[in-house]
């Protein structure tokens, strides 16, 4: 096996260019599992886990730009304004994996139950994609996760990070396992209200190929705010069968299937009882704050 250790983005990249095969090694949390189980044997690995470029962020005209190499316990310590993505953060493993595990790992294992990507597609996020000669380009999150661990990044290219637009709202994720921590989800749920725009996102994780968005349920949530006056008062109550029906909705967004973790069933009751309580909680937020 090939071990490629780049100093720099722009070296990384030229080692890629070269040697396609090179599968990029960060926090490692997914990818030692597979070599330790003899799963996986690639030819070359590149090493990009100090790359300086991959562990920043920074805000770009009213959007948010998060490093690929940006680790969970950095999102958790320094980047609390985003509170949907923290939450997801803190389920991630346990501190040790926490301190290595990646965003970019998430994206590039492109797993249904990676918890940090019903956030990003909550925010409606789209992922960077950059190779040799510094040339990037962009694809919306649900373009990139094509299928259960595939995604659409080239051979010659690595995630340069992944971007979404800052928005005013309450908004939370949670997920159901059959334990309190490190668990792999049995169904995972983020929520985003989105203020300026008088919008509500959902994302649903662990109950399909991909990742999934309920629209149905969203354009519901949203009719049904304006028809109440909450957008404009926090302080409107929904009447509750807006939110049994608002769960019912998010619940035929989902498209599971049985497994050890657990049957399509009660992977579509966990939805629909996450977005009843994502909904109710986004609700009462929005009446503290307001």
């Amino acid at each position: 096996m090939r071990i490629h250790l780049p100093r720099t983005l722009d070296e990384a990249l030229e080692i890629k260019a070269t040697d396609p095969e090179a599968v990029p090694l960060a926090g490692g949390t997914d990818l030692m599992v597979l070599l330790n189980f003899d799963r996986l044997r690639p030819a070359a690995m590149l090493e990009v886990s100090r790359l300086p470029e991959l562990r920043a962020w920074r805000w770009e005209n009213g959007t948010f730009l998060l490093g690929a190499g940006v680790t969970y316990s950095r999102i958790v310590s320094s980047l609390t304004e985003f509170k949907p993505l923290v939450e997801a953060s803190r389920t991630v493993g346990s501190p040790q994996i926490r301190n290595r595990a990646t965003i970019g790992g998430n994206l590039g294992t492109a797993s249904p139950a990676g918890d940090a990507l019903p956030v990003l597609a909550a925010y409606d996020a789209e992922v960077v994609l950059i190779k040799a000669g510094g040339k990037t380009r962009t694809l919306p999150w649900h373009q990139f996760l094509v299928g259960p661990k595939r995604n659409a990044l080239a051979p010659d290219e690595l995630i340069l990070g992944v971007r979404w637009t800052v928005t005013r709202g309450p908004g939370s994720f949670s997920k159901i396992g059959t334990r309190n921590a490190m668990v792999i989800a049995v169904a995972g749920l983020c929520l985003v209200m989105d203020e300026g725009q008088r919008q509500l996102r959902v994302a649903l994780g662990s109950v399909g190929p991909t990742i999934l968005r309920a629209p149905d349920a969203e354009a519901f949530a949203s009719k049904a705010l304006t028809g109440a006056g909450a957008w404009e008062d926090p302080r409107a109550a929904l009447p509750p069968r807006v939110l049994e029906e608002f769960g019912e909705r998010v619940a035929a967004a989902a498209r599971p299937i049985d497994d050890v973790r657990g049957t399509a069933a009660y992977r579509r009751h966990a939805c629909r009882v996450l977005g009843r309580r994502a909904l109710a909680w986004a609700l009462e937020d929005r009446k503290l704050r307001g």
